[in-house]
């Protein structure tokens, strides 16, 4: 799969902020090779991050500039499929919620981590880490779900309608203006703004969707499942947040729910990485 040097430079350029040394490593999975970019001490407990659709694992410099490395080895994960440099495989593709677990089953075991695992989720990151949570309790000892789309509240008409432009026909305005509108012109990284530019000419393919998942059986009561924390953008235009977070705490009631009021969806892992990282990292 072909990437523009265009892309990749301005991938490198953000991962290049942030702070002390990262390795990239890239994990061999059934669905293709899976880039993961990891910092802090090699012997801490692991944090997997994944990043919402279409922003790269990058996204979480901010997350590790505040102190998310400090006491955990952070390992941030391209999506397969998503801009980014993961690389599908070309006779297996995702296609299914079971597909995505299978590929984090892979992920998780080439990582080669110590202790429970902590996944963290934002947007569709969030939905993909509440399905594997869902499927795999025992192997995490905490899910943070970051705003998650499509867990407990469907999208509002009016933002799917507002995307649709840029997901049928991507270009670097259309991204740029979506962006604008959904932050309600909050005050975003450059560089990586520019990096949301250049993936509108990467070649991506369907992200999967599908029913949301059941995430009855994580009751903490029942001794069964990971501490789970859920943080919800409180200015999201994706959904009514006040909404999903009372689904949140109506579905999971062990769970520690809160809302970061004045923050909006996409904006929650740059500009409230301080916050994240005090209430959940």
């Amino acid at each position: 799969m072909s990437r523009t040097s265009s892309f990749r430079d301005a991938y490198d350029a953000v991962l290049g902020r942030w702070p002390g040394p990262v390795e990239a490593v890239n994990l061999t999975t059934p669905y293709g090779v899976t880039r993961v970019n990891r910092c802090g001490p090699a012997d801490a407990s692991p944090l997997v991050l994944l990043p919402g659709g279409g922003s790269t694992s990058t996204v979480w410099g901010a997350c590790v500039a505040a102190g998310a490395a400090r006491a955990h080895r952070v390992h941030a994960v391209d999506l397969v499929g998503d801009p980014g440099l993961s690389v599908p495989a070309p006779d297996r593709a995702i296609r299914a919620a079971a597909d995505l677990v299978g590929w984090l089953d892979a992920v998780l075991d080439g990582l080669g981590s110590h202790g429970p695992v902590t996944l963290a989720g934002h947007s569709y990151g969030a939905w993909i880490a509440a399905h594997y949570a869902a499927r795999r309790p025992a192997r995490l000892g905490r899910l943070v779900l970051l705003d998650p789309t499509q867990v407990f509240a469907g999208l509002r008409p009016g933002y799917v309608l507002r995307a649709l432009p840029m997901l049928v026909r991507p270009a670097p305005e259309r991204i740029r203006s979506f962006l604008a509108w959904e932050t309600r012109g909050a005050a975003l990284d450059p560089a990586w703004l520019r990096l949301q530019e250049e993936s509108a000419g990467f070649p991506a393919v369907r992200p999967v969707t599908g029913p949301r998942p059941d995430l009855a059986g994580l009751a903490q009561s029942s001794g069964a499942g990971p501490q789970v924390d859920v943080l919800f953008a409180g200015r999201a235009r994706c959904h009514d947040s006040g909404r999903a977070a009372r689904a949140a705490r109506a579905v999971l009631p062990d769970a520690r729910v809160d809302v970061l009021p004045g923050v909006p969806h996409h904006a929650l892992p740059l500009t409230a990485a301080a916050e994240i990282v005090r209430r959940v990292f």
